[in-house]
């Protein structure tokens, strides 16, 4: 038996590809933290290659992206190429076959917005200008 489930982050954009006989495949990355602890305190992350093919790599490719948490379910894959320099390369990957969304593309975005904002101080705009805001029904994005 040969099944993978993950739960991981995608590293960057995932790359969206065609074959010479025009079907599509996506290639991505997830990074995953490991379950214990150094004796630092930090965890080793894992980042696992895997690739999708037609209607699902379309979908990984047009639908995540860089932080977005997702749910892998797959088969793990070997294969093997000749390089440019003349030595057999070997490749291991997850070949993914389900995919679940595990955040929203809004949750993801608020997370990397709060990564940035982590790093600078904050200011609020409003009040700099003395401006009180108003939320309304119309403001809102639902």
């Amino acid at each position: 038996m040969n099944k993978v489930f993950l739960i991981g982050n995608v590293v960057r954009k995932p790359e969206n590809r065609v074959t010479a006989s025009g079907v599509s495949f996506t290639s991505f990355t997830l990074a995953i933290n490991r379950n214990y602890k150094k004796e630092d305190g930090s965890k080793d992350t894992d980042f696992i290659n895997c690739v999708s093919w037609r209607n699902l790599a379309d979908t990984i490719y047009k639908y995540c992206d860089k932080g977005s948490r997702i749910g892998i379910e797959g088969r793990l894959q070997t294969r093997s190429y000749d390089a440019q320099d003349g030595n057999k390369k070997y490749v291991t990957e997850v070949l993914a076959e389900n995919m679940e969304f595990l955040n929203t593309k809004k949750e993801t975005t608020a997370e990397n917005t709060a990564k940035v904002t982590e790093n600078t101080a904050e200011v609020d705009p409003y009040e700099a200008l003395g401006q009180e805001v108003e939320i309304t029904d119309v403001d809102l994005p639902f």
